[in-house]
């Protein structure tokens, strides 16, 4: 488990969630389907608007957020906590004799409100003595009164809680039928309720919908107290309650049995295979350390692209301005100008805000500025890294990239990493296909531990499942494996990806960072790739 998310499933366990959204309050659950009148929020984004103008201010923006969360716990047959949780409040940020400055207010009344941009002034003209350069912002033109919604077919607030608990009751119910001797389902719905407003002319309304069903099915031999675990290869997505209602068009067979999902989720199915596979794992050989070619399902893969392609190529760690959680950026500005590298001829790292159905869709960013597609690596060659508004202008960019983000109103907004995915393969090739062209080889599934170096050069990374191929062929399940990378050596051996028939979503939907932390919701999708001769450790050996 990363330590981000550690931090939130830490409150999880407590009983008292540590989440994002400022100090939240618990409400019922019929009051997660309300909204503020739109009307209300542009008078009380005007008021903010205007008292910046008032007092000097040079730029403004307003941002009026209702945070929504619902999160289900249960274990066996046992309901163990539901939370619902709502916080409300406005952030306003403001440049003031060029720096910036920013205060925020739960109370939603004028006078609250001018205050509170009184004090974002203060703070900046305070903050503007020191600075030795000013603030830059990328022209945006402002785009008036628009709104932007998630497209989702089954809004997850409105479903009855009933209906979820009976869900995951049968999750469970299908684990403990399957040899489970312990299983834990939960469900994770947020709805951000986002109103951004500007001095440049923009009033944008937006209704972001995310949603998780993760579950962790555990095996235990009772004779020598061995256990195995194996959690749900579901992906958090930003969809509605609809991603719960099986499709067979979103239904993956694959080699060895394993049966992976899109844009739809059997979770029962999942869970009576996961208590099958965790059993296997109890008398599955540990594998013999060495190098293989590895085979890498999205499941799998999207951590890998996270931490040692999207975090390293934000700017602000590359520029050491951010050094929390896992340090800053072996991706310095010199290596984009050198035509630097990254991976084979293959690889190519698009980042993404309008993926249908990732968690970081939207409209809009928290700068106002519209959500767009952008090359990161191109052909193998490092081409470009991720910028907001204050920062387009270090990398000679007329624009924002669109991927600034905060996660509360309560929280400034400031750069957050984008979708990012690596491109399918343009020849057509099946996972089938590719492993027949494998002599030694392993076949990783799902999301295992990982740890990575303070400028994500060095890396390893485990999984849930974990195939043997041999000759060709799926030989067996084995345990105990992990691969050690460094980032551009691996990508260099990227020989062979899936096209696009295979290409799935993976995600974060915790991801920390920064100092107070942060938590935003990252999607990244692949399909399933082959990386030549990759050391392979076995982590149950004893030294």
């Amino acid at each position: 488990m990363r330590r981000r998310d550690f931090m939130a499933w830490g409150g999880i366990g407590m009983g008292s969630l540590l989440l994002p959204g400022g100090i939240g309050r618990a409400i019922a659950a019929e009051e997660l389907a309300s909204t503020l009148d739109p009307a209300l929020k542009k008078r009380l984004a005007d008021v903010a608007l205007q008292a910046s103008r008032d007092g000097g201010g040079s730029y403004c923006d307003v941002r009026i957020g209702r945070y929504l969360r619902q999160y289900v716990m249960t274990r066996e047959t046992r309901v163990e906590n539901v939370v619902n949780e709502e916080s409300t409040g406005v952030g306003i940020r403001v440049i003031a004799n060029g720096a910036w400055g920013f205060a925020a207010t739960r109370a939603l009344d004028p006078d609250s409100i001018a205050e509170a941009t009184r004090q974002a002034l203060a703070i900046a003209k305070a903050n503007a003595r020191i600075q030795t350069e000013p603030v830059q912002l990328a022209p945006v033109r402002g785009v008036g009164e628009v709104a932007w919604a998630t497209p989702v077919r089954r809004n997850g607030m409105t479903v009855p809680l009933e209906e979820k608990v009976a869900l995951l009751m049968d999750v469970n119910a299908a684990a403990t039928a399957e040899g489970a001797d312990f299983v834990s389902s939960r469900m994770f719905l947020v709805n951000e309720q986002k109103y951004f407003a500007s001095t440049e002319g923009s009033y944008i309304d937006q209704d972001v919908h995310r949603i998780w069903a993760p579950f962790t099915v555990t095996a235990v031999d009772k004779a020598s107290g061995k256990f195995r675990t194996r959690d749900g290869l579901s992906a958090p997505m930003g969809l509605g309650y609809e991603y719960l209602t099986p499709d067979p068009s979103q239904r993956f067979e694959l080699p060895g049995g394993v049966i992976a999902y899109g844009q739809a989720y059997d979770m029962r199915e999942d869970a009576a295979a996961a208590a099958r596979q965790a059993r296997e794992k109890l008398t599955a050989p540990a594998v013999q350390p060495g190098r293989y070619d590895l085979v890498l399902d999205p499941s799998n893969l999207f951590l890998t692209i996270h931490e040692n392609v999207g975090h390293p190529l934000e700017l602000d760690r590359v520029l050491g301005y951010e050094a929390n959680y896992a340090g800053t950026s072996f991706a310095t500005l010199d290596k984009r100008e050198e035509g630097y590298r990254w991976g084979s001829d293959i690889v190519n790292f698009v980042a993404d805000k309008v993926q249908a159905g990732s968690l970081g869709a939207v409209g809009y960013d928290d700068e106002g500025v519209p959500c767009k597609r952008w090359d990161l690596v191109k052909d193998g060659i490092l081409v470009d890294y991720q910028a907001t508004r204050d920062q387009a202008h270090i990398l000679g960019k007329t624009e924002s990239d669109g991927c600034s983000y905060a996660d509360a109103w309560s929280s400034v907004q400031f750069q957050r990493m984008p979708n990012v995915s690596l491109a399918p393969g343009k020849t057509p090739l099946t996972v089938k296909e590719m492993i027949a062209d494998v002599e030694r080889g392993l076949y990783i599934h799902g999301r295992g531990s990982y740890s990575i170096d303070q400028q994500r050069y060095n890396a390893q990374f485990g999984g849930q499942l974990y195939y043997e191929i041999r000759n060709g062929e799926i030989a067996g399940m084995v345990e105990d494996a992990a691969y050690q990378i460094r980032t551009p050596e691996f990508w260099n051996a990227c020989s062979a990806i899936c096209d696009a028939r295979d290409f799935r979503l993976g995600g974060s939907f915790f991801d920390g960072k920064g100092q107070p932390s942060q938590v935003s919701a990252v999607s990244h999708g692949s399909s399933t790739t082959r990386f030549d001769g990759i050391n392979i450790i076995n982590t149950a050996r004893n030294i």
